[in-house]
């Protein structure tokens, strides 16, 4: 991944938009600030449960310490009753939200580590058809049927259009990726069952040139999607990030 894109790459990147080879994968800051970023999180409940440690910043290792001292789910509970209840969209209209921006995109796939529904909202708010889709990470929800099994033939196109996420939603409180074990449980269960990513899902990962947007390098959530996912996939296959 180069540190800055040349003209060149600009002209590539268009060209795969076009095509429908471009997958978009949000991270937190796609969401800020109408959702406070990880970092924040951390800091509030670092103070508020008296975190001991001087990496106070860094949400997965909070909620880590949330989960030994209390439960696993608690953090996954307290961050939908904190910050996902009764919570209003961006305004998709503005030229540089990001949701709005790429929900005009023809694209067939969007990817998010995030647990909101804003990319659903703005893909509805353009008058597409949009299906969510979840990583079924762990046992709790793997026996949940996905709409690539439940609806025949299903396709995703620019116009009905799949967001999948891959660290849950808010929707299924188990399927939230947000402790430091439940990182190291998704990478160590991706790596050893590869049918948890759907086909079509496998294909947006690796064939097609993904488009990185809202995440800091040193984030949990983009060092496990990059490093685990997508760097897996085969040098002579890779397409420019």
């Amino acid at each position: 991944m180069a540190n800055t894109l040349e003209e060149k790459d600009w002209h590539l990147l268009l060209r795969r938009i076009e095509d429908g080879k471009c997958t978009p994968f949000l991270g937190a800051g796609a969401c800020h600030p109408t959702l406070p970023l990880g970092s924040e999180i951390a800091q509030k409940w670092a103070q508020q449960y008296s975190y001991p440690l001087e990496d106070c910043r860094d949400l997965a290792r909070v909620a880590q310490f949330l989960a030994v001292q209390y439960d696993p789910m608690f953090p996954k509970d307290e961050i939908l009753k904190q910050f996902f209840q009764d919570i209003h969209p961006p305004d998709f209209t503005k030229p540089d939200e990001p949701h709005g921006m790429l929900a005009d995109l023809p694209l067939p796939v969007y990817m998010t580590t995030n647990y909101d529904d804003f990319m659903m909202q703005a893909l509805k708010a353009r008058n597409k058809h949009p299906k969510r889709e979840l990583c079924r990470w762990n046992k709790y929800i793997k026996g949940q049927k996905s709409i690539f099994e439940s609806e025949m033939g299903f396709e995703p196109t620019p116009d009905n259009p799949v967001v999948f996420h891959l660290h849950g939603h808010s929707g299924v409180t188990e399927s939230l990726v947000l402790a430091e074990g439940d990182y190291l449980d998704f990478l160590v269960n991706i790596s050893r069952d590869a049918t948890l990513l759907p086909p079509r899902i496998q294909q947006a990962l690796t064939g097609a040139s993904p488009l990185f947007i809202g995440y800091s390098l040193a984030d949990w959530s983009f060092r496990v999607l990059y490093q685990g996912l997508i760097n897996s996939t085969e040098p002579s296959l890779r397409r420019i990030s």
